[in-house]
């Protein structure tokens, strides 16, 4: 079965829900091993990044109850 992006975003929130905390490097290979490299993209940084696609599923689907934290490289609820 084709795991999809709306899989792997609900999985990022109940992450941050359970932990309140979801670390940007962590996410990047719990994503890369458990459902695919598809969801991984090199970002302008050279930096291992979950796909926009994802992210933007994550986005509508948290609807503005998680924060991206710049400098720690995590997504916090908030």
């Amino acid at each position: 079965m084709e795991i999809t992006a709306e899989e792997v975003a609900e999985w990022m929130l109940k992450e941050v829900r359970f932990a309140g905390i979801l670390y940007q490097a962590q996410a990047v290979t719990y994503i890369s091993e458990n459902f695919g490299e598809s969801f991984i993209y090199v970002n302008d940084n050279g930096n291992p990044s979950i796909s926009k696609e994802v992210k933007k599923i994550f986005k509508k689907l948290h609807k503005g109850r998680v924060a991206w934290d710049r400098d720690g490289f995590f997504w916090g609820w908030t």
